[in-house]
């Protein structure tokens, strides 16, 4: 089985999830509860997982304190 960056996995312990990155050693795999993992590419066993990865909603930006304590002080 050929599965890249970016395809969409199931795993027996950790269910579903996102291959982040992978080689000849390891496998990172972003699984949608349980976080990332890696693996061992030659033990690990994945199937391939039907519809589409869920969008990851992206944490909200802080902005600094000191800038918006300088810009008040002006």
């Amino acid at each position: 089985m050929n599965l890249k960056p970016g395809s969409y996995v199931r795993h027996a312990k950790y269910g579903n999830g996102t291959i982040v990155e992978r080689d000849d050693e390891r496998t990172t795999v972003d699984f949608d509860t349980f976080g990332v993992k890696k693996f061992v590419t030659s033990l690990a066993s994945f199937e391939p997982a039907e519809g589409e990865a869920p969008k990851k909603k992206r944490a909200p930006r802080r902005r600094a304190k000191a800038a918006a304590t300088t810009a008040a002080a002006v």
